[in-house]
């Protein structure tokens, strides 16, 4: 059978007392037992999520990313414990942390996303967690993220680390010494924009106590939405490596712009962290920013309302290019944001990357004229 069909369905029936008793021994997928514990839809989904991470010991599908996040850190803190998070985090990443996690009395601290082995010295006593994003969703920076590994665990803290713009094709997360690594499966391994889910793979250590935290939080994806998210991880490798040339040609040709300072696309070499990039990664998405010289709201927004092949939308990793107004000034407590232009971040989809170049010089035109 080349697709697995979708398995629908809450209550599985049992023979009779003794087998439902024998149901109750396992907590393995592949078992039937309620339908929150998944079908054959969901664990092909999660089993194919898992063979493509060396060294896991098993995946858990979320509703969303955010939901993924939110229960892999419940998973590792207690109230008392603090966390480290990277200051270019994703900021539903932050709203949780300091909001959710400090009602249940964890404390969040943010961190240069440069920072590299330099992280050890802000452990302290109550340090539990790192929660890390390389490159972050906003501007880009790669950070090391062996030497972070290397030194939480040094200090037994464990590490977290959002890898939605690489997945585990450009960056295998628990070859570098990540514990925990997290996908807002709604972007790339969908890649249709028709459904929203997150995914979470560890290995032995923390398998366990991830698997009771999200079954204990009532986490479940519907097999309709697993069939579909199989269905877009078949066309995983192809799509990014598509994603990753075109965005590749287009950041190019906006260094190119008068208009344009910088190009924040890890691959090109004066994006921070572009060394570690080229150290760890096997390739980049279809995601980056670039700045806007001496632009404003008000220009940068006639630049975006004149882009016919761009969606404005939120998310990114569809087959549809996206632009989005960004302002990372209001995201940051640990650095300072600079850049002196108004940021835009595009999604390159698989359109021709020709037009969608014609779709960006004509899009300068009327940020031209808003200027003036």
């Amino acid at each position: 059978m080349v697709n697995p069909p979708v398995w629908r369905g809450s209550t599985h029936l049992y023979d009779d007392v003794a087998h439902l008793k024998e149901g109750l021994k396992s907590n393995d997928d592949g078992h039937f037992f309620y339908g929150r514990r998944g079908s054959p839809t969901q664990w092909s989904l999660a089993e194919a999520l898992t063979e493509m991470e060396p060294g896991a010991a098993g995946t858990m599908l979320y509703p969303s990313g955010v939901a993924a996040i939110s229960c892999s850190l419940l998973a590792v803190l207690q109230p008392g414990d603090e966390v480290l998070l990277t200051d270019s985090s994703y900021d539903p990443s932050r709203s949780f942390a300091d909001a959710f996690l400090k009602r249940m009395g964890v404390t969040a601290r943010y961190y240069d996303p440069l920072i590299g082995s330099g992280i050890a010295s802000l452990f302290g006593p109550q340090t539990r967690a790192v929660l890390m994003e390389s490159p972050g969703s906003l501007t880009f920076e790669v950070q090391d993220i062996p030497a972070i590994c290397r030194a939480a665990r040094a200090a037994d803290i464990v590490t977290l680390l959002d890898n939605t713009w690489a997945t585990s094709r450009f960056f295998p997360a628990l070859e570098q010494g990540v514990d925990i690594t997290m996908v807002a499966a709604t972007k790339y391994i969908v890649g249709h924009s028709d459904v929203m889910m997150g995914a979470v793979t560890t290995h032995d250590k923390y398998w366990a106590r991830l698997r009771r935290t999200a079954q204990q939080l009532g986490q479940v994806v519907s097999p309709d939405d697993a069939y579909l998210a199989a269905r877009g991880l078949r066309t995983l490798e192809v799509r990014l490596r598509q994603h990753e040339a075109s965005a590749l040609e287009i950041a190019h040709w906006l260094k190119g712009r008068p208009e344009v300072g910088l190009v924040l696309h890890p691959a090109l070499s004066d994006c921070p962290g572009h060394e570690l990039w080229k150290r760890d990664f096997k390739g980049s998405s279809g995601l980056f920013s670039f700045e806007l010289k001496h632009g404003d709201d008000q220009s940068r927004a006639a630049f975006i309302d004149a882009l016919q092949l761009f969606g404005i939308g939120y998310s990114w990793g569809g087959f549809e290019s996206l632009a989005l107004p960004v302002d990372p000034r209001k995201h940051r407590t640990a650095t300072t944001w600079s850049a002196s232009g108004a940021l835009v971040r595009l999604h390159i989809g698989l359109e021709d990357p020709d037009d969608l170049i014609a779709d960006l010089a004509k899009a300068f035109e009327y940020y031209h004229s808003a200027q003036s």
